[in-house]
């Protein structure tokens, strides 16, 4: 029997699909199963090795010991949905409807999922950086669009401006960008941000933000693309509390847009997971209302944990450049002799006792060569 449907296209998307047709295993699920196998430390795994605060996650407890256990209302908890607009305000200067112009999914995963399949029509083109979160690439595909990439080149993983504004076209139906970013690490710059907001003007596109990392960023502070003149109409603003409290598992995120483009998205999640996280929801509202000093302290957290890291990269002969934000660096491997990135991921559980993950994972098939010997490390 042939299988047909969405996930040929899907899995080709993600850069999964064999060429005799069949789905490959991710590199993700080869290097973690590595990992496992050899008892290597994982550096190529996205997430914290630590809990969040005990503030949450007692929050959480007693949400469940009060009976917040069935189905919360479709849009999320007002008790949420209040605490991410507070929250936008307060850290942005924005001001959002908690009732009309927030909206919230299974994590940011899910809040992406639907904004893609809810305002994308089959050969609209999608814009992003590349490398990209791997899941892009797939979600793109799934929701019938087209993807398109401006190359992101070492050492500052800064767009080329040129590149960019031939990148986007009346084709063009979304912009999607991911800042800080996943996986270089960079921050972009206001000038790229201000050209992205003005190329979607001139070609009556969207703006997609998604920025998961927006509490972790090093010595420079975060920028909203719909903070900018002339962004927030055509905006959506994705984020979520895995990162910021180092809650992943629970799989609350959220989204922000003019009411108009909630509504539409929603059309499409509530029939994706429906809801999601019950007793999750008034604990990641009181992770939203904690004090500044938190926010701050855990971004010079991470920043510590990033110079241990980068040191240790660069003693063992890495060339690498200190990431702006996010979990990840990117290290290249070519000056120790290793020009093929997946070759010596493989191998380095046998030489360092360590995984990481080749940065050609998160590139299209015909741009891999030009990444060939980095190596993703978080």
């Amino acid at each position: 029997m042939t299988i047909t449907g969405a996930w040929r296209r899907t899995a080709q998307g993600a850069g999964l699909l064999g060429a005799d047709g069949t789905i490959s295993a991710s590199i993700f699920a080869e290097m973690t199963a590595l990992a496992m196998r050899t008892g290597a430390i994982n550096l190529g795994q996205g997430f914290p090795d630590e809990d969040g605060p005990a503030i949450v996650l007692e929050a959480a407890r007693e949400a469940i010991a009060n009976g917040v256990n069935q189905y919360p209302p479709g849009r999320g908890m007002p008790v949420l949905l209040e605490a991410i607009a507070r929250h936008q305000q307060r850290f942005y200067g924005l001001t959002v409807d908690p009732a009309t112009e927030v909206l919230v999914a299974a994590g940011a995963t899910e809040a992406l999922s639907a904004t893609l399949l809810a305002l994308l029509e089959p050969g609209d083109e999608v814009v992003t950086f590349e490398p990209f979160y791997d899941a892009y690439g797939g979600l793109i595909a799934l929701a019938g669009g087209v993807h398109r990439t401006v190359r992101l080149r070492s050492p500052d993983f800064q767009p080329d401006l040129d590149e960019l504004a031939a990148a986007v076209t009346d084709r063009t139906r979304i912009i999607l960008i991911n800042n800080p970013h996943n996986p270089t690490g960079t921050v972009f710059s206001r000038e790229t941000l201000e050209q992205i907001v003005a190329l979607a003007h001139k070609h009556d596109a969207l703006i997609v933000t998604d920025e998961v990392y927006e509490h972790l960023t090093f010595g420079v502070a975060h920028l909203p693309v719909a903070t900018l003149p002339g962004a927030r109409e055509r905006t959506v603003t994705i984020s979520s509390g895995g990162k910021t409290f180092s809650t992943t598992g629970w799989k609350i995120g959220w989204l922000s847009a003019p009411a108009a483009i909630v509504t539409a998205i929603l059309a499409v999640k509530q029939f994706l997971t429906y809801v999601n996280g019950a007793p999750f929801q008034p604990a990641m509202a009181v992770g939203l209302d904690l004090p500044d000093s938190y926010y701050t302290g855990i971004a010079d957290d991470l920043q510590a944990k990033r110079d241990v890291l980068g040191g240790g990269l660069t003693a063992a002969g890495f060339t690498l450049t200190a990431p702006r934000g996010s979990y990840f660096i990117v290290a290249d491997a070519a000056a120790l002799g290793h020009p093929d990135a997946v070759e010596f991921c493989r191998s380095l559980p046998d030489l360092a006792g360590v995984v990481g993950i080749p940065i050609t994972a998160f590139c299209l098939p015909e741009h891999k060569a030009e990444y060939a010997s980095g190596v993703f490390c978080a």
